[in-house]
């Protein structure tokens, strides 16, 4: 371990190799907090018998309360300035992904990049010392860098290609200020489950925005008592009990003025990344900008 690290962050992945919307999440924090948060988690998740929360398993109201539970203790210590939550999201179905042979395992350490440079020196102190947590069941190859961390040898020349060879190792060092990277188990730090609930969130959010706009007319108090509609359009039981947390979610952003809108860009969004609890929707930059490509055989 070194002893010099200053902060921590979790990483998680949801759908990053199916459906059009992927994500990335990360939970970041001094990491003199991080003892009393993950006890406040763990007791969270206790309370709710949920041994270990999963965005994939939330299908009944135990997981439900767990997850509301998650975002009243997220959305209270972002306030608080204690930690942040940055979720990025991108869309295969834009001119930088709608390609051929797409290769997904590169492009997620792409956006692994870019969340990185938009959140571990943009929104922290530039002197900060990282340790990162992702989690071990990952489709990126963090052994990999993680051996290259420890060689001393880090004078390589550095060329201009982001990408070329070793140059995301080295940039995740010198530009990031990672020191580590330790591949971690969620059920050991609820942390990164608070980073998979964020991540989840956000693909649903986008994926089942207009359902979750009827199923906010259907149960408002205004619908008409005997207006049952199409029972073969019902929400799945697991939509629906995500519906819930979504609106939970949504109202508490509003009431603490987090700055997350949810209509605007028929999504969780924020206008001002700068905010603790910021969602990001990846942009092409220009019209070079596309998604690596699998090499032809």
């Amino acid at each position: 371990m070194n002893s010099n690290i200053t902060h921590v962050g979790f990483a998680d992945e949801s759908y990053w190799n199916t459906g059009r919307f992927r994500s990335l999440g990360m939970v970041t924090l001094p990491l003199d907090c991080l003892q009393a948060m993950e006890s406040e988690v763990r007791q969270l998740l206790d309370e709710s018998q949920v041994k270990e929360f999963k965005w994939k398993k939330l299908d009944g109201a135990k997981e439900r309360f767990a997850a509301e539970k998650l975002c009243r203790f997220a959305v209270d210590k972002a306030c608080a300035g204690q930690f942040r939550v940055d979720v990025l999201v991108w869309d295969i179905e834009d001119s930088r992904h709608k390609i051929a042979r797409r290769d997904d395992i590169a492009n997620l350490g792409r956006m692994y990049y870019h969340l990185f440079r938009n959140v571990l020196r943009a929104r922290w102190p530039n002197d900060a010392l990282w340790r990162l947590c992702p989690d071990e069941h990952t489709a990126q190859d963090w052994r990999t860098l993680q051996d290259y961390l420890k060689n001393k040898s880090t004078s390589t020349e550095v060329d201009c290609s982001l990408f070329t060879g070793g140059q995301f190792r080295i940039r995740l060092q010198r530009e990031f200020g990672i020191q580590e990277i330790q591949a971690v188990s969620s059920w050991a730090h609820p942390l990164l489950q608070l980073a998979d609930l964020f991540a989840g969130l956000a693909v649903f959010s986008r994926d089942k925005f207009d359902d979750y706009q009827k199923w906010l007319q259907a149960t408002s108090p205004q619908v008409r008592l005997f207006d049952e509609g199409n029972a073969s359009d019902s929400p799945s039981r697991s939509s629906l009990e995500r519906f819930q947390v979504l609106k939970m979610f949504d109202c508490l952003c509003k009431q603490r003025k987090l700055g997350v809108s949810l209509e605007t860009k028929r999504g969780l969004w924020t206008p001002k990344p700068e905010n603790p609890i910021n969602f990001w929707i990846y942009e092409p930059q220009h019209s070079e900008d596309k998604a690596p490509q699998k090499e032809r055989r």
